[in-house]
C-alpha cells in the first residue's frame, strides 16, 4: 500500500497493492497494521455505502464537532469525482478544494479527515461508494455546504446534476461559520 500526500496537507491518497492474474485481481482494501507502519492512524467505527445513478451529486457534507468524522472513501463499482473542501479556519487552504476521480478499476482510496466537507458526483450508473468513518453519525451534527457555491468554485464536470432537496439548501460559504 502506498500513501500519497496531496496539495492540501492531511488529505491523502491511499493506493493499495493490487495482485492481478488471469483469474482477476485481489487487494487488501484496508489493513490497519500495514497503514500504521506507514504513519496512517484511524480508529474506524462505522462503514457506510451509497449507490448512485450517473450525475447524482451528493454533498458537501460534514459532521460538526464533537461528532466530526474522518472518512476513508473508495469506489467499489463505477466511478465518481470526489471532492474535499478545507473548512478549518486556521488552515492556509481554508475554502480550497481537491477533486480526484475514484473508480473501481484503480481501487484508489481518499482519506478525508475531520475539518473537511465532502461530496461527490457519480460518473456512471450504479456507482457504489464505500467509506469507513472514525466517528458515529449524529443527525443533529450534520451540516451541508452548497455544492454549487460560487465562492467555492467547484467544477463538477456535469451540466445536469441530480441533487437532493437537502443538498440544494446547503449553506453558502460566505455565510458559513466554521466550527473547526
Amino acid at each position: 500500500m502506498k500513501i500519497i500526500p496531496i496539495e492540501i496537507p492531511d488529505l491523502l491518497i491511499i493506493q493499495p497493492t493490487v495482485f492481478r492474474d488471469n483469474r482477476g485481481s485481489f487487494f487488501e482494501s484496508y489493513n490497519k497494521k500495514t497503514l500504521e507502519t506507514k504513519g496512517f492512524y484511524a480508529d474506524f467505527v462505522q462503514d457506510n455505502q451509497s449507490i448512485s445513478h450517473k450525475n447524482v451529486m451528493r454533498g458537501l457534507h460534514f459532521q460538526q464537532p464533537p461528532f466530526a468524522q474522518g472518512k476513508l472513501v473508495r469506489v467499489v463499482v463505477g466511478s465518481a469525482l470526489d471532492v474535499a473542501v478545507d473548512i478549518r479556519k486556521s488552515s492556509p487552504f481554508y475554502g480550497k478544494h481537491v477533486m480526484i476521480e475514484l473508480n473501481a478499476k484503480e481501487n484508489t482510496m481518499f482519506w478525508i479527515p475531520e475539518g473537511f466537507a465532502h461530496g461527490f458526483v457519480a460518473l456512471e450508473d450504479h456507482t457504489i461508494l464505500h467509506y469507513k468513518v472514525n466517528n458515529y453519525y449524529n443527525k443533529n451534527a450534520e451540516a451541508t455546504l452548497l455544492w454549487n457555491d460560487k465562492d467555492l468554485n467547484i467544477n463538477w464536470n456535469t451540466s445536469n446534476p441530480i441533487v437532493s432537496e437537502k443538498d440544494q439548501e446547503g449553506l453558502s460559504f460566505k455565510d458559513f461559520i466554521s466550527p473547526f
